[in-house]
C-alpha cells in the first residue's frame, strides 16, 4: 500500500454512525446498502431459512460464478461491508429482536414484494409505528403503483419494459450483461437513501422511499426519452460504423485492438485529425469534407480510415493523438481494466484481501473525497455470522442467546 493510500484510509468515512437494517435478496436492493457500506454505514443483513438465494446463484449463460467456498461471487458484490444475523422474524421472540433493531436503525431496506412485506410485518406502516423516524427504503421491479406493482422482476425485465434493450439500435432486443441495470438501480436507491437521510437531519422526519428497475432504466435513458417524446425521434442509433462520422467512430488497429474517438463540434477537430493521420488531402476533397469543414459520413470515407488505422498499433495511435488534443481512447475488455494504469492511479481498481479468494483486485469507490475515505471494508458475511455479536450489542446475554438458538429463533 502506498503512503497516499494509507493516508486516505486513515480518514473518517462519510456515513460513520449511520445504522441500516436490511431484509433483501439478490442485488438491486442489497447492492444499495453495500454502496452505503462503502461510505462507512453499519449494515445488518437479516436472513432466515436457507438465506439470501443469491448465495446459491452460481450459473448464468454458461458462466460459473462460484467462489472456492461454493457461494456466488454476486452475493459478495451485493453484500460486502455487512454484518449478518440469522433471525426468524415470524416468531414472537424473533419479532421482538427485530423491533429492537428497527428502533436503533436510521434506515430499513427491503426489495420484497408488496404482499410479502405486509405478511412479514416489514412494511412501512408497521415499522414506522416502531420507529417513526425510520427511512423505509423499497426497491421493486415496476414501481409502487399499477397492475405490475406486486410482480417480481429481475434485471432483464426492467431492461425490456423500459426500451433499454433497443438502445443499441439493433432490430432484435439486446440484453446488457451482467446486472448492469441491477447495479444502476442500486446506485439510484443509495442516492434516494442519502437524500432521505439529509431530510431526516434537516427536517427531523422519516419517510418511505421507493425505487424500481423500471424507473431507473427510464432515468438512465433521460436523453433518449426526451428525443422520443419531445421531438418524435427514434433515438436508438444503429452501431453500424459506416453510418457514423470518422470523428465519432471506432477503428481496428494493426495489433487487432480497437480505438474509439468522439469529437464535437466536428469542424474544430476534423483538420487536426486528418493531419494527425497524415491524410491532409481529404480536407481539400469535397467528397469527404463539406464547406463548413466537417467530414462527409459514408462507407467510402470509413473504408479509407480503416485501411489507415491498420498501419499502427492501438498504443502507437494513442501516442499520435494525445499530444494533438484529440479525444481517443482504447476500447478495453473488462478483464483488461484490472491492469489499466489510469484505473489504478485513480483508485478505480484497488487491491483487497478476500477471505476465500485471497488477494484480488476489486472496483474502488468512484468518488474522491478530500477529507474522507470510502471503499470496500470487509467481505460479505456467512449466514448468521454476526448473530451473537449483534444480539450482545442490544443487551442479550449468553444464556438468553443459547435459548434462542435452541428454539430456532436465531442461528
Amino acid at each position: 500500500m502506498t503512503s497516499s493510500a494509507e493516508q486516505k484510509k486513515s480518514k473518517p468515512m462519510p456515513l460513520e454512525g449511520i445504522k441500516i437494517l436490511e431484509y433483501g435478496v439478490f442485488h438491486a436492493g442489497p447492492g444499495s446498502t453495500a454502496i452505503l457500506g462503502d461510505l462507512g454505514a453499519d449494515i445488518i443483513k437479516i436472513e432466515s431459512g436457507f438465506g439470501d438465494p443469491e448465495r446459491y446463484w452460481t450459473k448464468v449463460a454458461g458462466i460459473d460464478m462460484a467462489m472456492p467456498d461454493g457461494e456466488s461471487i454476486m452475493h459478495e458484490v451485493s453484500n460486502r461491508n455487512k454484518r449478518g444475523i440469522y433471525l426468524d422474524i415470524m416468531t414472537e421472540k424473533g419479532r421482538e429482536i427485530f423491533h429492537r433493531l428497527v428502533q436503533d436503525a436510521d434506515v430499513f431496506m427491503t426489495n420484497l414484494r408488496k404482499t410479502t412485506k405486509k405478511k412479514l410485518g416489514i412494511d412501512y406502516e408497521t415499522l414506522s409505528a416502531v420507529n417513526p423516524k425510520i427511512i423505509h427504503a423499497n426497491v421493486s421491479g415496476y414501481g409502487p403503483e399499477g397492475p405490475m406493482s406486486n410482480i417480481g422482476a429481475f434485471d432483464p425485465l426492467g431492461q425490456a419494459r423500459s426500451g433499454l434493450m433497443f438502445a443499441t439500435g439493433s432490430a432484435e432486443p439486446t440484453m446488457l450483461h451482467l446486472g448492469v441495470l441491477d447495479q444502476s438501480t442500486a446506485i439510484a436507491a443509495s442516492h434516494a437513501i442519502l437524500t432521505a437521510l439529509l431530510v431526516k437531519e434537516r427536517q427531523g422526519i422519516g419517510q418511505e422511499i421507493h425505487v424500481s428497475l423500471y424507473s431507473t432504466a427510464l432515468w438512465m435513458q433521460h436523453p433518449n426519452m426526451m428525443l422520443a417524446s419531445a421531438l418524435s425521434i427514434n433515438p436508438c442509433v444503429t452501431g453500424i460504423r459506416t453510418q457514423h462520422s470518422p470523428l465519432r467512430n471506432r477503428f481496428q488497429c494493426k495489433d487487432g485492438k480497437w480505438i474509439i474517438g468522439t469529437h464535437h463540434p466536428e469542424e474544430k477537430y476534423w483538420s487536426v485529425f486528418c493531419r494527425g493521420m497524415k491524410m491532409e488531402a481529404i480536407l481539400e476533397d469535397p467528397k469527404y469534407t463539406d464547406t463548413a469543414g466537417r467530414p462527409m459520413t459514408g462507407a467510402e470515407l470509413i473504408a479509407i480510415f480503416d485501411a489507415a488505422f491498420l498501419k499502427k498499433t492501438r498504443d502507437e495511435w494513442m501516442e499520435v493523438f494525445q499530444p494533438l488534443g484529440l479525444m481517443f481512447c482504447p476500447v478495453l475488455h473488462v478483464a483488461e481494466v484490472e491492469h489499466d494504469p489510469q484505473a489504478l492511479i485513480n483508485g478505480y481498481v484497488v487491491p483487497f484481501d478476500h477471505r476465500s479468494l485471497g488477494r484480488i483486485n476489486i472496483p474502488g469507490y468512484p468518488v474522491h473525497f478530500s477529507e474522507n475515505s470510502a471503499g470496500t471494508r470487509f467481505s460479505a458475511p456467512g449466514i448468521g455470522e454476526h448473530t451473537r455479536e449483534i444480539l450482545e450489542e442490544i443487551g442479550y446475554g449468553s444464556d438468553r442467546i443459547e435459548d434462542l438458538k435452541k428454539q430456532g429463533v436465531v442461528k
